[in-house]
């Protein structure tokens, strides 16, 4: 039977992707793939599911789960009371094992009710219109924590949930360009804590060349919550208390997002994998290093997830560095050294680095920058302004930050957030 709109009714499709329906319907070896999570607190409800045909691998899979039970997770079909089951078909599979009488009460009451209800409710809203649904079965893998307590907020994240994951489902969501887009935009809400992505620039990067552990906390206690505000352990912080310091950086400020400046010269790879061990989001590597060796770093940190910044400190051109590197770095740091800070500012052709190095290449312009010069870097084509005593010499380093942070013209990013729909 094809699942249709009541034509007296007035109620809104949801999936319109016909392409995706034609395929489920026709296709018995195609299945589709949706995700939702709904709710806060012990009651926050996660679903994970799949739709297919009975005779595909949904199919199998379906009736393989409800003739060989595991122990703590059996499988329930989804029934909106006793004796009326949902359609299409639904099966709930417990993520958490169920070792308590409440738990199965949970399962077997509000999750159950609530995910049959959400299927039942969206084949009368059309969102199965032209799909089979005699032919098709749904698994539905469900969380509920083990302190979950309140009924009526277990049924309705539920219910919420497997609408979401439902139309999500059928229409693929998410897109590629929804992916790639959001992916560095949002933490994840079970986690806990952010990691930091350099998403949207420009950021003030306050680097902490200090060798007295009492002004680096100081600094960091100091220093205003912004999402646009990165910290540098600098290089001589790292070379008289180790990448241990990073650890204790992260204490004061978890959320940030750290920059050890390591300088590396040799060994990319080793020391690239040791800072992100270390707990840093980003290792500088020197442009005056062996093209092998900014490249094995720039590897390694692919695979750990960390970004390298090639600091350009006395290299005659950046840009041909950058142009040789097969693989390209997140970050060029445009630097003059703090020993020739008398010199002017002249941090090149950046519109040329950035050609050389990829569209999501940012460049960091760092060396005795003051406020003064903040708009003429971002003028420039600057990403990131690296400033050091301006701030961390300050009598008033949160006010110092403060008025960098306003040169910026930048608003707050609420990172923090559950996206439920886009």
């Amino acid at each position: 039977m094809l699942a249709g709109r009541n034509p007296e009714g007035n109620r809104e499709v949801f999936n319109t992707c016909l392409t995706n329906i034609s395929a489920l319907s026709e296709g018995m070896h195609m299945y589709l793939i949706g995700e939702a999570l709904v709710g806060d607190g012990a009651e926050l409800a996660h679903i994970d599911l799949l739709i297919g045909n009975k005779e595909g691998a949904v199919g199998q899979a379906f009736a393989n789960s409800l003739s060989q039970l595991s122990r703590g997770h059996t499988p329930l079909l989804a029934v909106v009371r006793p004796n009326l089951p949902t359609k299409p078909s639904t099966l709930i599979i417990p993520k958490v094992t169920l070792k308590k009488e409440y738990q199965v009460n949970q399962m077997f009451g509000p999750v159950q009710a609530a995910v049959a209800k959400a299927v039942a409710d969206s084949v009368e809203e059309g969102v199965f219109e032209g799909i089979d649904i005699e032919d098709t079965v749904i698994m539905a893998s469900v969380f509920v924590h083990p302190t979950a307590q309140d009924y009526n907020k277990i049924y309705r994240f539920n219910y919420g949930a497997m609408k979401l994951a439902l139309r999500r489902a059928l229409d693929r969501f998410p897109d590629v360009d929804t992916l790639l887009h959001e992916k560095d935009r949002a933490a994840h809400a079970v986690m806990g804590f952010k990691v930091q992505r350099l998403w949207d620039p420009p950021y003030l990067q306050v680097a902490m060349d200090l060798v007295d552990k009492n002004h680096m906390r100081r600094v960091l206690e100091e220093l205003p919550q912004n999402d646009h505000l990165i910290i540098e352990a600098g290089t001589p912080l790292i070379k008289k208390f180790g990448l241990s310091i990073i650890s204790e950086i992260r204490e004061i400020r978890p959320n940030a997002f750290i920059v050890a400046d390591l300088k590396t010269l040799d060994t990319g790879n080793l020391e690239a994998r040791m800072t992100a061990d270390a707990g840093a989001d980003a290792v500088v590597i020197s442009g005056l290093a062996p093209i092998s060796t900014i490249e094995k770093a720039i590897e390694d940190t692919r695979k750990t997830g960390i970004y390298t910044v090639v600091d350009m400190l006395n290299v005659k051109d950046p840009r041909a560095v950058v142009e040789q590197l097969k693989v390209k770095p997140d970050v060029v740091e445009l630097h003059r050294g703090i020993d020739v800070e008398e010199t002017a500012y002249a941090w090149g052709d950046i519109p040329a680095i950035k050609k050389a190095g990829g569209e999501r290449l940012l460049v960091a312009t760092a060396g005795g920058v003051r406020q003064h010069v903040v708009k003429d870097a971002l003028k420039a084509g600057a990403d990131i302004l690296v400033v050091g005593r301006a701030i961390t010499a300050s009598k008033n380093i949160q006010h110092a930050a403060e008025e960098f942070l306003e040169e910026l013209s930048t608003e707050e990013i609420d990172q923090f957030r559950i996206m439920t729909d886009f």
